[in-house]
């Protein structure tokens, strides 16, 4: 199974409105992740199947956003796109 991509994130406490506060994750930072290869988006992928091709493990679709500068995952899905595959 794919590594968590909240492994070592900062844990913030957050105010409720209720008075009580709530534990959760500092904003992550996505390190640059250089693509192995690249790819031409076709329809009908998805991110997950992607990455269950690439990396043996559909969780892992987080690492084909990571190595994706386009800021909104849905897009590297568009058919005829062409997107970076990271190794792992």
């Amino acid at each position: 199974m794919t590594a968590s991509r909240y492994t070592g994130q900062s844990v913030i406490v957050v105010p409720q409105d209720d008075g009580t506060t709530r534990p959760m994750s500092g904003p992550r930072v996505a390190p640059p992740v250089p693509p192995a290869m690249t790819y031409q988006v076709r329809d009908g992928d998805r991110l997950d199947i992607l990455a269950r091709a690439a990396v043996g493990d559909s969780t892992g679709w987080w690492r084909i956003a990571d190595a994706n500068p386009f800021g909104d995952a849905l897009l590297d899905t568009d058919s005829g796109t062409v997107i970076g595959i990271p190794d792992e």
